[in-house]
């Protein structure tokens, strides 16, 4: 059987996911992701599956998600995002992680996509961009892609496809062995400059995107 990551975000989701779910969906609750009585079962990643992470319209029918009504390959090249984490709520509902454990992780660099993949992205983010922030000018294939790719992905399942869905950033607290923030206050000071880069507004809570916060301290000694 596949050992948990030695460091970092996809350590600590791993172990949060498959020994102290709990602690994970208290988060979720707190922010709003779930409801407050709603329970998650994972499909991913899990330690039975040496913990798989997934992407494209894999991930979306791990989330039980059987039907679109657009298809994912009219909005985004194979290859898409990988997904952290995802699952289902006891209200069915699918939510999508995106985890990370220290400040640089989240500046991530600009699509690297071919020429002709690129049209398709560029032109899809820009749908996206005019959802989340319609007065926003900023380019969301640089600068923060990730973060904004994962925002398009959100957008496709709930405004294309008319679909429930929860798009969960979990920022884990305290994750020394990424010399990570130790306050939730860090973080939010780095995403308040991620949404500023991408014009988006404070809060995106209104649009089914949460902010969860995980103090690793509270996973530490689950596993050595």
């Amino acid at each position: 059987m596949t050992d948990y990551a030695s460091a970092g975000s996809q350590r600590w989701l791993q172990i949060a996911v498959n020994r102290k779910p709990e602690i994970l969906e208290s988060a979720l609750r707190s922010s709003g992701a779930i409801g407050t009585a709603a329970s998650v079962v994972w499909v991913s990643p899990l330690r039975d599956d040496d913990f798989r992470e997934y992407r494209d319209m894999t991930a979306i029918a791990k989330a039980g998600i059987t039907s679109l009504r657009k298809p994912l390959a009219e909005f985004w090249p194979a290859r898409g995002p990988v997904w952290d984490a995802v699952g289902v709520t006891s209200e069915r509902i699918p939510v999508f992680v995106e985890a990370k454990a220290h400040i640089p992780e989240a500046a991530s660099p600009a699509t690297k996509a071919s020429p002709q993949s690129f049209e398709l992205i560029e032109k899809s983010l820009g749908e996206a961009r005019k959802f989340y922030a319609p007065n926003a000018k900023a380019v969301w294939t640089n600068l923060f892609y990730q973060y904004a790719n994962r925002l398009a992905h959100h957008y496709f399942l709930t405004q294309l496809n008319g679909l429930k869905s929860s798009l969960a950033f979990v920022y884990f607290v305290n994750a020394d062995d990424m010399q990570g923030p130790r306050s939730e206050e860090e973080w939010h000071g780095a995403i308040r400059l991620i949404h500023a880069a991408l014009g988006l507004p404070k809060d995106l809570r209104s649009r089914g995107v949460f902010d969860a916060f995980v103090d690793v301290e509270r996973l530490r000694d689950v596993v050595g």
